[in-house]
């Protein structure tokens, strides 16, 4: 790891949720940022929308919803997705993973949706 790398490793993570990232302590933390984000999440030929809308359907056929929620509010708050683009993609992703996977992911996303509207009216 250079300090260059993680540097390119924290602002692509920072581009891809939204927020400011970090540095973080341990090995864990030093693949995901040196190698996924600084590596992999910074090729060319794909959008982070792009990548962003194949680990959607990669978490939803795992039925890893919590790890979805993450990645439903960094769409939205990067603006790559908006609320009828996400229900689409749930209800495409039900006919090739199975109808309850992609339901579970339409429910994660109107709790990422109501949750964000809360969130909106109290500002």
């Amino acid at each position: 790891m250079t300090d260059e790398t993680r540097r390119r490793g924290l602002d692509m993570m920072t581009a891809v949720y939204g927020w400011e990232m970090q540095d973080g302590p341990g090995d864990h933390f030093a693949v995901t940022a040196d190698h996924l984000f600084a590596d992999i999440w910074s090729r060319p030929g794909l959008s982070i929308r792009d990548r962003r809308l194949l680990l959607l359907g990669a978490l939803t056929a795992q039925g890893l919803t919590d790890v979805a929620e993450i990645q439903i509010g960094a769409a939205l708050h990067n603006e790559e997705l908006d609320e009828e683009q996400l229900r689409e993609i749930s209800l495409f992703l039900c006919h090739y993973v199975g109808w309850p996977l992609g339901t579970k992911l339409d429910a994660t996303i109107g709790s990422v949706l109501h949750k964000r509207r809360r969130a909106s009216d109290r500002s």
